[in-house]
């Protein structure tokens, strides 16, 4: 089986070995997320998800303060702010080992994140939606994970023609690559952005010719889980996309994906397992 050239990434001072495949758990602490919108209603709430989800494999615990699903409603820059670093602080707290990433476009948000225990940022916008994003990773040195996207979570869904969308998607990372690299930032990730921007149809073309992605030589986040590609796809709900999830998240890792951004822990970890004997055979 032919596999990109293996990976770490430098998280506190400790190297994570990408070779094997890391899983990031969602943890949205917003109310109108697609899927696990309203879950957490409490530090208890918050918590008791960690935990499991830590007990179940998780490498990463990826809070996001900011629904961007298409056409979620705004929110202030103040209210994501303290939702994601209450999350952040709390998580630290109970859990001083975890990995935390903070999922913000907004320079501040990230910033404050760091400073109370995040060591990641996850921008879906690549710095598109705030320009002093960059000169963040740069000051902090921390693992950056950008994502291709186009206009902002309120636009997205109408911004989606392109001339060919796999070489304008590895234009745009070049791009941002060679901007980031020149200034010495060493730990970057690229998320293609399946759902972000793209058709339904587009998606699944995506996910096709995904290795052809290799050719940038960092590694590779995928984010599929219970998107609308799979349930409108096979028509049912989010609720009932986990199977769906879990043969995407396999087509993900056969091409090359490192880390999977997923809500349900444990059948990502059981994929990664059966993907690891394939892969050493």
């Amino acid at each position: 089986m032919a596999t990109p050239t293996p990976k770490f990434i430098n998280v506190r001072g400790q190297l994570m070995d990408l070779s094997i495949p890391k899983i990031m758990g969602i943890v949205n602490v917003t109310p109108d997320s697609f899927y696990d919108g309203g879950q957490i209603r409490s530090n208890r709430d918050l918590l008791h998800k960690v935990e499991k989800m830590l007990a179940d494999g998780a490498d990463i615990l990826d809070v996001g303060a900011y629904s961007s699903r298409p056409g979620a409603a705004e929110v202030s820059e103040k209210e994501e702010r303290k939702l994601a670093t209450h999350a952040v602080s709390e998580i630290v707290k109970a859990f001083p080992e975890a990995v935390v990433s903070i999922d913000s476009f907004r320079m501040t948000v990230a910033r404050a994140s760091l400073d109370v225990g995040a060591s990641i940022i996850n921008d879906i916008s690549g710095g598109e939606l705030d320009e002093s994003m960059f000169d963040l990773v740069i000051e902090r040195n921390v693992p950056y994970i950008m994502m291709h996207m186009r206009g902002n979570p309120q636009t997205m869904s109408q911004m989606t023609d392109y001339k060919d969308i796999i070489s304008d998607i590895i234009d745009y990372f070049n791009f941002k690559l060679s901007q980031l690299t020149r200034k010495g930032v060493k730990d970057i990730i690229i998320d293609p952005g399946f759902g972000f921007a793209k058709t339904r149809e587009q998606n699944f073309e995506l996910m096709n010719k995904l290795e052809l992605l290799w050719m940038l030589d960092v590694p590779m986040l995928c984010g599929i889980s219970r998107k609308s590609m799979i349930f409108k796809t096979l028509n049912c709900t989010p609720d009932q996309a986990l199977n769906g999830t879990t043969a995407l998240n396999m087509a993900s890792l056969m091409k090359g994906a490192s880390i999977l951004r997923v809500h349900d822990v444990r059948e990502a970890k059981e994929t990664i397992t059966l993907f690891q004997e394939i892969k050493n055979r």
